[in-house]
């Protein structure tokens, strides 16, 4: 293989912004055989950040190769001038955007940028819009479109948009352990993830605030979604999460083996508390709370949402108006991203869960 690579990178949005995604080829600067293809669905957000990610994962590409020089070649002229330096970066979101693309570029000896017209970018744009049609494929149908729901589910008035985000690593997470009101800090890994979903949340426009348990943890990771975001924090004490009383900082199996009775009682009911600690009905309590208060203070506005595993799943299961078995049928990462809407008729529209497209794989 040479040491120098083409990188053809593409984005697209439908619906600008719409359900997005990105793709992006390697190929041998010599021979043109391709060394790598990534392809993404990246939620909702805007051609130009959608363009900027397949940049980012081209780039990551060719390093994992092993490239020492690049030559980028895009149909955004946006991105080829931006970071070419010929063109001011005004937007926040694609500044830090750009500052990705171009740490990342500072790893290779050389890299250069170079328009081409979309027919001679067909594989990157083929990539995407695998990438945007898989992730329609794999909706829930309406669930994933851009506008109201109103049309297929009666849904009336503007709902209340909650950007749910898990808090980064911490040593009890990455341990997996049972974290509830310990308040560990996140590692450093924590603390990239927490950017990493920062610089995500940068693209969507118009944040009224970010509400955030108390907890350390996910203070740290509201911190850095506010500063990239500019919207205020508040810290909301029924969003912490659950008490787990005298598990807390247990294995899975290491409670299960003190209170083997207790703890499949606490599985099995909600209503039983961990010794010593909450029932996940006393969690589902106030969090519904937290809902309300927020759609009364925020009704009709985009906010993001940081807490923890259990109050996440509670909303998801407040809006799909499912039982308590949800709570163990969902999966949540750390620093991930799921969306809910609440409108003020009652009805509600689920439509991300646990996305992780913007953590490095």
């Amino acid at each position: 293989m040479s040491s120098s690579v083409i990188v053809e990178a593409d984005g697209g949005a439908r619906g600008n912004p719409g359900p997005a995604g990105y793709g992006a080829v390697v190929l041998d600067a010599d021979s043109g055989a391709m060394l790598a293809e990534r392809k993404a669905a990246i939620g909702v957000t805007t051609n130009n950040v959608a363009e900027y990610q397949g940049l980012i994962a081209g780039l990551a590409a060719a390093r994992d190769v092993g490239a020492t020089t690049v030559a980028v070649r895009m149909d955004s002229k946006l991105v080829v001038e931006q970071m070419s330096g010929r063109w001011q970066i005004r937007h926040p979101a694609l500044q830090a955007l750009a500052a990705t693309a171009s740490a990342l570029a500072a790893g290779f000896g050389g890299v250069t940028y170079e328009w081409i017209p979309r027919e001679r970018n067909q594989h990157a744009d083929r990539l995407a819009n695998e990438a945007m049609d898989g992730a329609e494929d794999s909706s829930t149908g309406p669930a994933h479109q851009t506008g109201p729901p109103a049309a297929w589910t009666g849904a009336t008035g503007t709902p209340t948009r909650m950007l749910l985000v898990r808090h980064g690593q911490t040593a009890l997470s990455a341990a997996r352990r049972y974290s509830g009101r310990g308040n560990p800090p996140l590692t450093e890994l924590g603390l990239a993830q927490a950017s990493a979903i920062a610089d995500r949340l940068a693209a969507t426009a118009d944040i009224a605030a970010v509400l955030t348990s108390p907890l350390g943890r996910a203070r740290q990771t509201a911190d850095a979604i506010s500063k990239a975001t500019n919207a205020p924090v508040t810290e909301l004490a029924d969003l912490t999460e659950t008490d787990f009383g005298a598990w807390e900082g247990m294995t899975f199996a290491e409670a299960a083996a003190r209170d083997p009775e207790a703890h499949r009682a606490w599985l099995t009911d909600p209503s039983r508390p961990a010794p010593g600690g909450e029932s996940f009905d006393a969690v589902h309590h106030r969090v519904a709370r937290a809902a309300e208060r927020i759609a009364a203070d925020h009704g009709g506005s985009t906010v993001v949402v940081v807490s923890h595993v259990t109050p996440i799943k509670t909303l998801l299961r407040i809006a799909l108006a499912a039982g308590p078995s949800v709570l163990f049928r969902l999966h949540l990462d750390l620093a991930s991203l799921s969306m809910v809407e609440f409108y003020p008729d009652g009805n509600a529209s689920v439509r991300l869960v646990n996305d992780v497209s913007h953590l490095p794989s």
